[in-house]
């Protein structure tokens, strides 16, 4: 009994203060089970097992602060989700993946939920996208010279010619990385790569990055001709056929996945005809930019003591 009282302790211990919230040991390990298995089938030299360990302990307490901050102001705001709108964003992910509930019940056993927790989930999901319109979306607004001087500046993208319809999965890195982080950051997309490997789709992971807060995120880039592409990335695409994802590439601001879905020969699209387009690409980056802005204000403003490494 001393001895299960004191692992109780240990799992319980108190890491760090959000205001009136905190985050204990147990929450982060909890997060953290699933990514072990994929991190110890990389076979890393122990030192290197262990800080890639911490690596992930710490990106998992940094996302826990955010949640907790962004759950306390739902609270502040009183940012209610009804059942109607849970059950419509779950009918809305069944017909996406055209999956019944049976299914659905698989598909979430495979990532250790049940339907309840999923529920919950979806719930603080919604709340945080109600936040995100709130503080960040209804302030932003893209201009007409906005939208010109991008379509003059990427005048190649839109002037026809062989374009690449890109997915991408990926994990953002500071240029100054440490060997650890990149070595994390390498492990959650080798666990992608496997998910690929074994038939899911690259369309139905970028989606799942979306529904679930991870440090891994995906979009659907649209088109572009290789020579708007990254040196690093033209290489990765230019041998690719359609249907077919790369493997891990190295860039500018960390690693990624790159998926082609399809080749096309187009034609010149006048500024007329894309401007739809261009205003939702620029509108996706400023509120990227703002709700990092945002949260990092927030932040400033809240009391957050972090009682040593995780």
């Amino acid at each position: 009994m001393p001895t299960q009282a004191a692992e109780a302790a240990v799992v319980d211990r108190i890491v760090a203060v959000v205001n009136e919230d905190v985050i204990t040991l147990y929450d982060i390990e909890t997060l953290l089970r699933p990514l072990v298995q994929n991190v110890k089938a990389q076979r890393l030299p122990p030192e290197r097992e262990a800080q890639t360990l911490v690596q992930l302990r710490t990106e998992l307490l940094n996302n826990l602060i955010d949640t907790k901050l962004t759950e306390q102001e739902v609270k502040r705001y009183n940012l209610t989700i009804t059942e109607e709108e849970i059950e419509n964003y779950i009918r809305q992910i069944k017909q996406r993946r055209s999956a019944t509930d049976e299914q659905l019940r698989g598909i979430l056993a495979e990532q250790g939920m049940t339907l309840e927790e999923y529920r919950k989930e979806v719930k603080l999901q919604l709340q945080r996208t109600k936040l995100v319109n709130r503080e960040v979306r209804s302030k932003v607004v893209i201009t007409e010279a906005e939208i010109k001087a991008y379509y003059e500046k990427n005048r190649a993208k839109y002037g026809g010619g062989t374009q690449y319809h890109l997915w991408n999965l990926f994990v953002k890195l500071p240029a100054q990385a440490s060997p650890a982080n990149r070595a994390a950051a390498q492990n959650m997309l080798e666990e992608a790569l496997s998910d690929l490997k074994r038939g899911r789709s690259f369309q139905e992971i970028v989606r799942l990055t979306a529904e679930r807060p991870s440090a891994v995120q995906g979009s659907d880039l649209g088109l572009f001709r290789i020579e708007e592409l990254t040196p690093r990335l033209r290489e990765a695409v230019r041998e690719m056929k359609a249907g077919q994802f790369s493997p891990i590439v190295e860039t500018d601001f960390g690693y990624q996945l790159v998926f082609v879905e399809e080749i096309k020969e187009t034609a010149s699209r006048p500024l007329a005809q894309v401007e739809s387009e261009i205003q939702d690409i620029l509108f996706r980056e400023r509120v990227d930019e703002r709700f990092t802005s945002w949260l990092s204000d927030l932040r400033k403003r809240s009391h957050i003591k972090v009682m040593g490494t995780p």
